[in-house]
């Protein structure tokens, strides 16, 4: 083991005889006050561990917290404890500029404090928001503002299956069949929500007009940006169509129960 050691001090002894050759590392070394023609590994380590020890101030220390700090938003997925730790890295920071009467660097971190405190805020709103959602029945009332007032009667098609969908509908007034299901839509309901998310933005379904009513409509284009711009309806939106689908799949398998139990009894009552 002495023998390994003594071997490694030696070819970093040598390596170091080579560097100082070259008059650039030279400067550096007499800048670190070593002298370049009898320079060690020894040497060079204890000089080093002298300027380390002379640095070990109250300011440096806050310095170093810091850069840990900041080391470590580089390693987070995630937006919270990332910006909890951008805002422990700048108070360290603005330390130690506070310390060092550096006037720039404490005004940068200072700066930079209430911005990442306002950006936490937001994504702890943001995050509030998403799990409101996922708790509760939120109301579509306040989409109404962006939707347009339409108009249809009795006998009037909305849309049929297959057709380029461009448009979402809430009922208001009036009764609405759709039709490939058998299922009525009361006041209160949306229509055309599944044609925004399907990958050719077609109908799915095929609705009329069983008594005269009114609706609102609103086109894909101003969905999309209400979507993206308030991450509830956004988050709403998917769970309201994940619902629709589940209560289809639920309506079918109930028609296919149906439709075996009828054929079970049709099969018992035929005579042998």
């Amino acid at each position: 083991m002495e023998l390994n050691s003594a071997d490694l001090s030696t070819i970093l002894n040598r390596i170091l005889d080579t560097a100082a050759d070259n008059l650039r590392v030279a400067k550096i070394l007499v800048q670190l006050g070593l002298d370049p023609n009898n320079i060690t590994y020894d040497a060079l380590f204890n000089r080093l561990l002298e300027i380390g020890l002379a640095n070990i101030t109250l300011a440096n220390m806050f310095a170093l917290i810091g850069a840990i700090f900041f080391v470590a938003t580089l390693l987070m997925q995630t937006m919270v404890p990332l910006r909890v730790a951008n805002m422990a890295g700048c108070t360290f920071f603005a330390t130690f500029g506070a310390l060092t009467g550096n006037v720039s660097t404490f005004l940068l971190y200072l700066l930079l404090l209430p911005i990442n405190a306002v950006r936490l805020r937001q994504m702890l709103r943001l995050v509030k928001k998403a799990r409101t959602a996922t708790q509760g029945d939120m109301s579509m009332e306040w989409l109404r503002p962006f939707m347009t007032e339409r108009r249809y009667k009795r006998g009037d098609r909305l849309f049929k299956k297959g057709d380029v969908a461009t448009e979402m509908f809430l009922t208001v007034t009036g009764r609405f069949l759709v039709k490939e299901i058998d299922v009525e839509l009361p006041p209160g309901r949306l229509m055309g929500e599944l044609g925004f998310l399907t990958p050719n933005n077609r109908r799915t379904g095929t609705v009329e007009c069983i008594e005269d009513g009114q609706v609102l409509t609103i086109t894909y284009d101003r969905l999309l940006e209400l979507y993206f711009q308030s991450p509830q309806f956004g988050y709403y939106f998917l769970v309201l169509t994940s619902q629709r689908l589940l209560e289809n799949i639920a309506r079918l398998e109930k028609t296919i129960a149906q439709q075996s139990a009828g054929s079970q009894t049709v099969a018992a009552s035929d005579p042998p």
